[in-house]
């Protein structure tokens, strides 16, 4: 599989696997802001991707920008998208954080697709767990 990109601002710094063997390409900010405790923003990259159907460009959170408590937020691009790439964070600690210019901000994950049939039907088959939802197996 190859993946496309083009620049979009001429100091965007185009994401990358930073080692061998990587999932994620990194993704760098291209702008500098400062998120305060529950602040959500939406960061820019400064580039655009191409790539064939039946994949998706997943947004994750960096283990870096994690520790310091920015989460990502949605964060899922189709493979017929062709506008500039961004990075949804939001602050869950209790101080500021402030992105540079140039910092990791997320990472993208190409992940294979499939696009199955959709077929309504009156009845699910039953299954061990059935409707059991959150907690169902209880805490031990």
């Amino acid at each position: 599989m190859q993946i496309k990109i083009k620049r979009l601002h001429p100091d965007a710094k185009l994401p990358n696997f930073a080692r061998e063997g990587d999932v994620g390409l990194d993704l760098y900010s291209l702008e500098e802001k400062t998120l305060q405790p529950g602040e959500h923003a939406i960061l820019f990259t400064g580039f655009a991707l191409e790539f064939p159907n039946g994949y998706a460009a997943i947004v994750k959170d960096k283990s870096s920008v994690s520790k310091a408590g920015l989460h990502t937020m949605g964060g899922v691009f189709d493979a017929g998208y062709r506008g500039e790439y961004n990075v949804h964070l939001v602050n869950l600690s209790d101080t500021a954080y402030t992105v540079e210019k140039g910092d990791k901000i997320a990472q993208i994950v190409m992940l294979k697709v499939e696009h199955p049939e959709i077929i309504e039907v009156d009845e699910l088959s039953e299954s061990e767990r059935g409707t059991g939802g959150f907690g169902s197996t209880g805490k031990k």
